[in-house]
C-alpha cells in the first residue's frame, strides 16, 4: 500500500473528506464545469457518472446519470462504488453521506474567472493529472490575457448580460451581477458591467431597473437546447430609451459554453469581446 492510499485510509476512517489520496480510478463528476474539465485534462475515461445537465463533451451521453445539485441520486452514486465524488460545496448532506460511506469528495465552489483554473490545478492534482491540467489553465489564462491586451484602451461600453428571462416578454429578467465569473468575463471582454456594484452573482430585474441602468449594450446567453433557434431580441423594443435598443445593440449569443465555467471559458470570452468590440476583432 503506498503512503497516500495509507494517508487516505485513516482520513476516511475519522469520517472526514479524504483530500490527500491522488490517482483517482472511479469518478462521479455531478457538475457540468469539473465533468469538461475531467476530459480536458485527459481524465474523461475515468468517469463511471455524470450530473443530469451535463452536455459535453459528447462522450458523456454514454455515462450514467447521477442527478445534479438538488436531487443527488445518493443510492445509485455508492452503488457505482466510486473512489472520488465531485460535487457542490453547498451539498453539505450528500457530504455528509459520502463520510458515512467512507468515499472520498472533491468540492466545487462556484465563483469567479481566476478560481476556474485554480480549480482545474486543484482538482487535477486529485486524480494525479497535476502536469496536464496546469497546461489547460495556462493556455486559459494566457487566451485571457490576449483578450484584454486586444482590447485594452478601446471604449468600455456600459453593458447588461442577461442570461435569463420569461420568452416573449421583458418579465423575470436574470441578469449578471457585480460577482461571479459571468461579470468577470464580462470585464474581461471590454464590457463596463452596469450591475458592478450589485454585489451578488445575480440579479432580478424590472423594467424600471433596465431604464435606470441605461446600458448602451444589451447581451443575451442563450443556452438551453430549446432557446436557441428563434430570436427573441424584439421584446426589447417595449424600452425604446434605453440606449442599447435605440442603437439597435442587442445581442444574443448562443452555446452552453457560454454559462459553464469550465475549459471553454476563454472561447466564451472572446465569442463575448468580438461582440462588444467588433471594430477590433473584425466581423
Amino acid at each position: 500500500m503506498t503512503r497516500r492510499r495509507w494517508l487516505a485510509g485513516i482520513v476516511c476512517a475519522l469520517g472526514i473528506a479524504a483530500t490527500i489520496q491522488a490517482d483517482a480510478r472511479r469518478i462521479v463528476s455531478i457538475i457540468p464545469a469539473t465533468t469538461e474539465m475531467l476530459f480536458a485534462m485527459g481524465a474523461g475515461d475515468r468517469l463511471v457518472a455524470v450530473g443530469s445537465y451535463d452536455r459535453f463533451p459528447p462522450e458523456v451521453e454514454r455515462l450514467p446519470r447521477v442527478g445534479a445539485l438538488l436531487d443527488p441520486d445518493v443510492e445509485r452514486i455508492i452503488s457505482l462504488r466510486p473512489d472520488l465524488v465531485v460535487l457542490y460545496e453547498t451539498q453539505s448532506e450528500l457530504r455528509t453521506q459520502l463520510e458515512r460511506a467512507r468515499i472520498p469528495y472533491f468540492a466545487y465552489a462556484h465563483k469567479g474567472l481566476s478560481d476556474i483554473t485554480e480549480t482545474m490545478r486543484r482538482l487535477g492534482a486529485r486524480v494525479g493529472v497535476d502536469a496536464q491540467a496546469s497546461a489547460l489553465a495556462s493556455s486559459i489564462e494566457r487566451r485571457l490575457a490576449d483578450i484584454r491586451a486586444k482590447i485594452a484602451g478601446r471604449p468600455r461600453p456600459k453593458t447588461l448580460l442577461v442570461f435569463g428571462r420569461e420568452r416573449g416578454s421583458l418579465r423575470n429578467i436574470d441578469a449578471s451581477g457585480g460577482d461571479g465569473f459571468l461579470h468577470d468575463m464580462l470585464e474581461a471582454a471590454g464590457g463596463d458591467d452596469v450591475l458592478r456594484d450589485v454585489h451578488r452573482q445575480s440579479v432580478m430585474m424590472t423594467t424600471e431597473m433596465v431604464l435606470a441602468r441605461a446600458p448602451e449594450v444589451i447581451v443575451e446567453l442563450r443556452y438551453a437546447h430549446d432557446d436557441r433557434d428563434a430570436s427573441d431580441a424584439a421584446a426589447w423594443n417595449a424600452l425604446p430609451s434605453v440606449p442599447a435598443v435605440r442603437a439597435h445593440r442587442v445581442i444574443e449569443l448562443s452555446g452552453p459554453e457560454l454559462v459553464v465555467p469550465g475549459p471553454r471559458v476563454g472561447e466564451a470570452t472572446e465569442r463575448l469581446s468580438r461582440a462588444l468590440h467588433p471594430e477590433v476583432w473584425g466581423r
